[in-house]
């Protein structure tokens, strides 16, 4: 392998059809045999994720790639975040590639480096050494690095709770970045007050609190999730009152006030379950990436399952990745080609792990 390098999908590969790409895919899959891994994380398309070995959200895929240290090629259809998640729980030998390099998130941008550290600086100020970090997974490496510093962890929609509980153990307040819904869901689910959360805003550089400095147990940083934002409480009233019997589960990147209209809400694993488990002929409407929901009302026409927002925009950045990426990748694998490989500087990758690997212990 003596050509790394940075590229898009060729042209020919976008005038192929999909018959055309499905063949050549199941062709160098069986070439590259058991050095190759496709990891895809659940928002993919499905033209993507017939090709996958392991289909999980951020949780799961870090466990798989922490557990699979033998394989040569890890392909990692999901976003820029996730596939650094799994270079740096893999082995230096191993080689991690993202398909389209312009797969990130909008989130994970929303939190750099600099901007924590002043914002730590700040805080500093306010709450003193009263503060532990945790950084939801949906981060980059360097703000990972960063929490990792501070003695923080890292979080998932899947072990939050979890999380959660056990910084309290450790400090009087947490710092929760960058999504501040899954942060004040999951406060709210652990009996905190709304009172008691502040929200950080990096652009002003400035603490948005209502009470009182002393009772906030909880920063959160000011970002979101732009596929989650789309659903509100008026479509859950809507479907009510068109299906009385029915029942709502949404992911926790949602708004508190959505979370809280819902019966239920959980990470994209919890929600396979909770469906997986229902009544047969049991009504649900479900707010999450409709690249997923469609594909749950596919494996359960048993079940009356709606999406909570059929006109919602699935994730931009990981709706880059099409079929023409991964052929065009795996086959350059066979021609002895690497492209698109995600590495991490090995100094950050040291402070990473330390909250990484606390979260993995955290959630056996």
């Amino acid at each position: 392998m003596n050509n790394l390098s940075a590229s898009s999908v060729p042209e020919k590969y976008l005038q192929m059809t999909q018959e055309e790409l499905e063949q050549r895919t199941h062709q160098a899959k069986e070439i590259l045999g058991d050095d190759l891994l496709i990891m895809s994380h659940h928002y993919q398309k499905d033209e993507v994720v017939q090709f996958a070995d392991e289909i999980g959200d951020s949780l799961q895929l870090a466990q798989v790639a922490a557990k699979h240290q033998g394989v040569k090629y890890i392909v990692f259809c999901g976003v820029h975040f996730m596939a650094e998640t799994a270079d740096m729980l893999t082995t230096d030998e191993q080689i991690v590639i993202l398909p389209d390099l312009g797969a990130g998130c909008f989130m994970a941008d929303m939190a750099n480096h600099k901007q924590l550290t002043e914002a730590w600086d700040i805080l500093q100020g306010y709450f003193k050494e009263e503060l532990i970090p945790l950084t939801y997974i949906n981060s980059t490496a360097e703000v990972k690095a960063f929490v990792g510093q501070k003695n923080g962890v890292t979080v998932t929609s899947g072990n939050a709770d979890k999380i959660v509980k056990w910084a309290f153990t450790q400090k009087e307040r947490i710092f929760f970045l960058p999504d501040q819904h899954l942060g004040r869901n999951t406060a709210v689910n652990l009996g905190i007050p709304l009172e008691n959360m502040a929200v950080w805003n990096p652009k002003t550089q400035k603490l948005e609190a209502t009470g009182n400095l002393s009772d906030i147990q909880v920063v959160l940083w000011d970002g979101y999730c732009s596929v989650h934002q789309q659903f509100n409480v008026q479509q859950i009233k809507y479907l009510r009152q068109k299906h009385p019997d029915i029942q709502v589960i949404v992911h926790p990147e949602c708004c508190q006030e959505v979370v809280a209209a819902a019966d239920q809400a959980g990470s994209t694993h919890k929600i396979l379950q909770v469906i997986e488990q229902a009544e047969p002929g049991s009504t649900w409407a479900i707010g999450t990436d409709n690249n997923l929901v469609y594909r749950i009302i596919q494996d359960h026409p048993d079940k009356n399952i709606l999406a909570l927002n059929p006109i919602s925009c699935p994730c931009l950045t990981m709706n880059r990745i099409r079929l023409a990426n991964l052929t065009w990748i795996l086959e350059e694998l066979v021609n002895g080609q690497i492209h698109n490989q995600i590495t991490v500087d090995p100094k950050i990758t040291k402070d990473a792990l330390k909250p990484l690997d606390k979260m993995l212990e955290l959630s056996r």
